[in-house]
């Protein structure tokens, strides 16, 4: 598995150190407290629980700061992230922040005395923070979203439609449609004005400063039941975003509800009921057949298969026998078995994907990137457009004030990027979630998104397109009158070589049957020999058959043969000549060939690189049809083949599971861990891990970022295409500011369910 994640772009220099830390080309590192750069500033933030950066240096980071870390209820999308960033940045003392929006976590390293001046100055902007005491669950549990009544905006509703009825009929007074007016404002509005208040405080256009200006301004202007219908829909559309958001939100985190609480462990020879995240390493614990399994460990006693879906997205079922591997949240499918605990219940393959996912919504994709930085300049303008729209024409053109007054205030509302900002984030949290759920762990938004444009996919050889573990795959008896005693004698010189190759023989003949083998000796490169019943015997490769004088034209041709086959030729032989022929190679995994057709559908070329020796490189490659094979090469030269590709302008990824593989996986745009489940390194350092062997995942994960770039263009053109139609039919006075809310918020609302429907793919 490669051990190395720096990141550089074709035109960088190659020959950098390869560190498990963050990317250093990309905004934020899934891992912890990575520093990303400078503090940002948003000129806006929509209530659209935007993947903004997960870790914010506002100054300079030391080991002497100390880390507090709040948990705030109120904190559940960047409207609030960007008011604390803001605020706290300005507070001498203040290192660095990170956000953790989906459980509502801040973590602040500081060099203050205390937390205190952190939990007042957060305080001073609407909101409660809690300390979490050292060693506090900040990470595995989401806070859930306080309750709200429902009656207040039952009641808002009602009057808004009864002052617009009262209003269109004049059947009362204007004074009773502004007092019914005022009385839905205030059932559904107070929060509204309360964040814009303090949203323009700290100089904010946020969307709930754009709406408290828009609504105020009808208000002052005469437009009470329309002032009254605007803030009802603005409040109605924040709650149904909300909701269609946290599906997303809880995709990710209703993963942990998968490890049960509960577990049956043996303590003092008894199986007793105790709390997961209490077991300790080295326990033995219990599942019965179909129960969940709570914890990592490695099988001791029974057998059974499991049904590991939920961490490696594989649809059949594992057999599982003493000595492997068992993951928390897969389900026990057949026989009751006992396994001993490696992780602690916060440190499982399943806790540590769900992190993943989670730091993973902080590496932002660059299309929202571009978002952002649009946004920045897009609400501002329009701001000040609505301000000359309001005084321009009734002071230098004789309009009227009432009707320029009022496009303006329609003009606030069309102002709030919300629809754009959402566009993107939500796309990238269903992608991350449904990738997950498939057994692929994407490690950031950028990565989803960038999938689409590879054309290239450089492949390893073994543990990659090949199982990895050798077998014997002929065997040919050239002495008839040895007979069947060639094999035991084979299988007997094997038996005592820790060689791959020999062990696939020895593998081949069983456990039985072996003779004594005396004056053993191993032959560096080339085999091995030893005596067996008095009589001297040879068991090596082609080199070692030349080097003794024995190999004929006709035995030359065979191994030849053989070996251009992609297999490796080992040969018995004594003085009087070769015995028997064996040919031992690395079988291609089942699908390693339906996985490079659907590569090769999807118009991404293949080359294979191998440190394996040229002959079997293009043998295994014709095998499963990749385009390209190279081999005979060092880690050196998989990294000089990638860079070669790039110089070509393609888009590369690697994909491989060895630490020889490392240069080449840090040099492609994606690196692509195979088989990562239970391996720390993989999780924590590939750009994609593949949580099984798997490759057909690969084309899969092609498939979803393509969809996922086609989303994000969709809701894009979407948002902008609404808005500037929407400030053409402004500036023509066709428009009404209920109008501009519905535009609005059903935009926003279009584009959360036009990205929702990723977690399907």
């Amino acid at each position: 598995m490669s051990d190395s994640v720096h990141k550089h772009s074709p035109n960088d220099h190659a020959g950098h150190d390869h560190h498990g830390h963050g990317h250093a080309s990309h905004d934020a590192a899934p891992g912890k407290f990575t520093p990303v750069g400078k503090h940002e500033h948003h000129a806006h933030s929509c209530c659209s629980h935007d993947s903004a950066p997960a870790s914010v240096t506002v100054g300079t980071a030391t080991e002497d700061g100390r880390l507090s870390q709040f948990r705030i209820e109120a904190m559940d999308c960047p409207t609030e992230q960007t008011l604390i960033q803001n605020k706290l940045g300005k507070m001498a003392g203040i290192q660095k922040l990170e956000f953790n929006l989906i459980n509502r976590v801040l973590g602040v390293w500081h060099e203050l005395p205390s937390a205190e001046p952190i939990r007042e100055a957060i305080g001073t902007l609407g909101m409660q923070a809690d300390l979490i005491e050292a060693g506090g669950d900040s990470e595995t549990t989401v806070a859930p979203a306080a309750k709200k009544a429902w009656w207040p905006l039952a009641l808002s509703g009602v009057a808004a439609m009864a002052a617009e009825v009262i209003h269109f009929t004049n059947a009362a007074p204007n004074w009773v449609v502004a007092l019914v007016a005022l009385v839905a404002i205030v059932s559904c509005g107070l929060t509204t004005y309360k964040k814009g208040w303090i949203a323009l405080k700290n100089f904010n256009l946020n969307i709930n400063a754009l709406m408290s200006i828009a609504v105020t301004g009808a208000v002052l202007i005469g437009q009470w039941p329309e002032a009254a219908m605007v803030m009802f829909l603005f409040t109605v559309a924040e709650l149904i975003e909300a909701r269609s958001l946290d599906r997303a939100r809880n995709a990710i985190s209703g993963l942990m509800k998968l490890t049960p609480q509960l577990v049956t462990v043996q303590q003092d020879g008894q199986w007793v009921e105790a709390e997961a995240k209490q077991i300790v390493l080295g326990s033995v614990v219990r599942v019965k057949p179909g129960e969940r399994i709570g914890l990592d460990g490695e099988v001791v006693a029974g057998h059974s298969t499991i049904d590991q879906a939920p961490i490696t997205g594989e649809s059949l079922p594992v057999e599982k026998n003493i000595g492997d591997k068992v993951f928390a949240g897969t389900i026990n499918q057949a026989g009751s078995l006992e396994y001993r605990v490696t992780a602690a219940a916060n440190d499982s393959t399943l806790a540590r994907i769900i992190h993943a996912v989670e730091a993973a919504q902080g590496a932002r994709a660059p299309t929202q990137r571009f978002v952002d930085s649009f946004s920045k300049v897009y609400t501002p303008a329009v701001f000040v457009l609505a301000l000359a729209v309001a005084v321009i024409p009734p002071l230098f053109m004789g309009a009227a004030w009432f009707d320029w007054i009022y496009r303006a205030l329609v003009l606030l509302v069309v102002a709030c990027p919300c629809a754009l900002v959402i566009s993107t984030p939500v796309s990238i949290v269903s992608g991350l979630a449904a990738a997950a759920r498939k057994g692929i762990l994407v490690k950031g938004g950028v990565y989803l998104e960038m999938g689409h444009k590879l054309d290239y996919l450089a492949l390893d050889k073994t543990g990659t397109i090949t199982h990895g573990k050798p077998v014997q795959t002929d065997y040919v008896l050239l002495d008839e009158a040895f007979g069947e005693r060639a094999l035991a004698i084979s299988a007997s010189l094997a038996g005592r070589s820790d060689h791959p190759v020999s062990q696939a023989i020895a593998k081949a003949f069983g456990p039985d049957g072996h003779l004594p083998v005396e004056a053993f000796e191993a032959l560096g490169g080339r085999g091995v020999r030893g005596e067996i019943e008095g009589r001297l015997y040879h068991l090596g490769n082609h080199r070692l058959v030349h080097e003794s004088g024995l190999c004929s034209p006709a035995l030359e041709a065979r191994l030849e043969a053989l070996e251009a086959q992609g297999k490796t030729v080992v040969l018995l032989f004594d003085t009087s000549g070769a015995l028997a022929l064996f040919a031992v190679a690395d079988t291609v995994k089942e699908t390693s060939r339906d996985a490079i057709a659907q590569l090769h559908a999807l118009g991404v070329k293949t080359l294979m690189l191998t440190g394996d020796n040229p002959h079997t490189a293009r043998a295994i490659a014709a095998q499963v049809g990749i385009d390209q094979a190279k081999g005979d090469l060092l880690p050196t030269d998989k990294l000089q083949a990638i860079e070669a590709l790039y110089v070509q302008k393609h888009r590369v990824g690697m994909v491989g599971d060895g630490i020889n593989d490392a240069p080449a996986l840090a040099r492609a745009e994606i690196g692509f861990a195979m088989a990562a489940a239970g391996t720390d390194t993989a999780i924590e350092t590939a750009d994609v891990a593949l949580m099984d062997d798997n490759l057909r995942k690969i084309p899969a994960f092609i498939r979803l970022s393509r969809d996922t770039a086609a989303v994000l263009k969709q809701n894009i053109a979407l948002a902008l295409v609404i808005k500037a139609i929407f400030l053409v039919v402004t500036f023509a006075g066709m428009a009404t500011m209920w109008m501009a809310v519905f535009a609005d918020m059903g935009v926003s609302l279009l584009v959360v369910f036009n990205g929702l429907r990723l977690l399907r793919k």
